[in-house]
């Protein structure tokens, strides 16, 4: 078996075409290689997880209209309500719930939509969740 005796103890004197190359550059031949350089957000897009939309029954959809109504006979004073929504992502099926808190501005039947005083508008058939204050 060979010990390397006859190199082990020889002197290096580096390369006398090459300079002797930084600490910096000697550590950037041993990172990590992307090959799919530009595919970052495709990876990132593709791990991330969405929500299946709620299918809601009669039930609920009752419940909500009449807090709906409500909510309508005293929009003037721009009730505080706190809605559970459903906002589809743009890029995967599914999307997610948010919840927000805020003043009814105006709840338009004819658009099914309840517009917000920071301006948000939020579908009615998006809403599983609806309670005033």
């Amino acid at each position: 078996m060979n010990t390397y005796e006859d190199i082990i103890n020889i002197n290096y004197y580096g390369s006398k075409v090459y300079p002797k190359m930084s600490l910096y550059n000697r550590s950037a031949q041993f990172a990590p290689f992307a090959a799919l350089t530009g595919f970052d957000w495709a990876i990132k897009e593709t791990a991330r997880l969405t929500t299946d939309r709620i299918e809601i029954d009669e039930g609920l959809k009752s419940i909500i209209n009449n807090e709906l109504l409500r909510i309508k006979k005293e929009v003037k004073q721009m009730p505080l309500i706190k809605v559970t929504y459903f906002i589809k992502d743009k890029y995967k099926k599914g999307g997610k719930y948010v919840t927000i808190t805020d003043n009814v501005k105006k709840i338009d039947i004819y658009n099914s939509i309840i517009v917000m005083v920071n301006k948000l508008k939020i579908k009615i058939d998006d809403v599983i969740s609806l309670k005033k204050f």
